[in-house]
């Protein structure tokens, strides 16, 4: 297999994104699959395993989509509103990081005390 393809329909009512589901799979260890792409598919999830993936972690990684799909349709919505809870950053503001992007990198102390410059 070089990629399999699926849209969010089945998420569908259950309050749960593309997003939200892509965020609980960092959760569960695994790498996010490409979110709303290509465009010609509604909430593309798009996945690409490499080639040197065992069908045993194959099938681990299809029983974790499985697992997290029940979870979103039983209504554990918070679960994946949280999500990830587990990484050493969690959720972005995604909101405020499109509004003011952080271009550049710079030391966490410096780009605070530029925050704090800006905010006064």
């Amino acid at each position: 297999m070089h990629e399999v393809l699926f849209s969010d329909h089945f998420l569908k009512g259950t309050g749960v994104s593309t997003l939200d589901m892509a965020k609980a799979l960092l959760d569960e260890g695994y790498h996010p699959f490409t979110m709303y792409w290509p465009l010609v598919v509604s909430g593309a999830m798009l996945m690409e395993p490499t080639e040197t993936e065992s069908k045993e972690s194959l099938d681990a990684y299809a029983d974790t989509l499985i697992h997290l799909v029940k979870e979103a349709k039983s209504g554990n919505k918070q679960m994946f509103k949280e999500a990830p809870i587990f990484t050493p950053l969690m959720r972005a503001d995604e909101t405020l990081a499109a509004r003011k992007p952080v271009l550049t990198w710079m030391e966490k102390e410096e780009r605070r005390a530029k925050q704090e410059a800006t905010a006064n």
